[in-house]
């Protein structure tokens, strides 16, 4: 544990001190490393640290960009990232590089420079909530699946629970089709009728996404946050430009405000969707549900699911 200290303290102290994207990227992928590592190690710990410093990374870079803008002048927010004034390639004077040139997203971008405008004292309180509200939620599953109470036989029971079709018309509507489901199977098709889908079998994580998404995860923690990771990455690289997410409405946990974070709108539903299964039987969940949007539609999103239930 206190190794494990030294390296966030030791990354923490890095990103204070990077002063170009080069430096903030490589201590973010070694985060993202760690992140990875821990998951299969089961290192809960670990995994926060590991979050917490992609964020902060994230944070950094949002300084750097905004900093680069102020005293080189950058083309459409991005020429001269990640290089001193002084550094900047003479050629580079009259054609500056863009954003793709350095390996960031216009989203990316945006979202660093919108974490880099919140005032320092106001993101550590909202760092130190968030980890507060992951070891609380550690806390409250391991005591319910030790007790084996209702959360934890749902976390460990039935995944394969599917949407009526109401729900699906209106996600067609808003995304114009469905280009991809990647956690599905052939008995949930017959509603879904996407142009592509991944079963269990496929390993819809360790498959490519593209086109527009819709994706109902499996419930069952870690599976879920896994598929959420996923859909996020894919929408930042720009496989995915549009998707509707689909899942309990778990506001006490992390991955559910990583998700929320991200998304353009957000539908609470009404009441509870009677989900169903093999040969009819309908579910009983003990949660509401959220639809997180990722998109350029917000009006045909609030045209549609205003039906369903509150949007903000």
């Amino acid at each position: 544990m206190e190794t494990q200290l030294v390296k966030y303290d030791a990354a923490c102290l890095a990103l204070a001190e990077a002063r170009n994207v080069d430096e903030v990227k490589e201590i973010s992928n070694k985060a993202e490393a760690m992140r990875a590592y821990a998951r299969q190690a089961k290192n809960k710990d670990l995994e926060v640290d590991a979050a917490e410093i992609g964020l902060r990374a994230k944070r950094r870079l949002g300084e750097i960009i905004i900093l680069q803008k102020e005293t080189v002048g950058l083309n459409k927010g991005s020429a001269g990232i990640g290089k001193s004034p002084s550094a900047v390639p003479e050629e580079y004077h009259t054609q500056p590089p863009t954003l793709a040139d350095v390996g960031i997203s216009k989203k990316l971008s945006s979202q660093s420079q919108k974490l880099a405008a919140v005032p320092v004292e106001e993101f550590e309180e909202q760092v130190a909530g968030w980890r507060e509200n992951v070891s609380l939620e550690n806390e409250r599953v391991t005591t319910n699946l030790l007790a084996r109470g209702t959360r934890a036989q749902i976390l460990t029971g039935e995944m394969e629970w599917y949407t009526p079709g109401e729900y699906i018309h209106a996600v067609r509507y808003v995304l114009g089709g469905i280009e991809l489901d990647p956690a599905s199977c052939e008995f949930a098709q017959k509603v879904i009728k996407s142009h592509k889908y991944y079963t269990k079998e496929d390993d819809g994580l360790t498959q490519k996404w593209a086109g527009s998404v819709f994706l109902n995860p499996p419930f069952k923690y870690p599976l879920v946050e896994r598929f959420v990771d996923k859909l996020l990455a894919s929408l930042d690289s720009g496989d995915v430009p549009s998707a509707i997410l689909l899942t309990n409405n778990a506001t006490d946990t992390a991955w559910w405000h990583k998700a929320a974070f991200e998304a353009n709108n957000i539908c609470f539903t009404k009441g509870r969707i009677s989900f169903y299964q093999h040969g009819g039987r309908k579910t009983s969940p003990t949660h509401g549900q959220t639809f997180f949007y990722y998109g350029n539609e917000p009006l045909d999103f609030i045209d549609a699911f205003s039906k369903i239930g509150m949007i903000r």
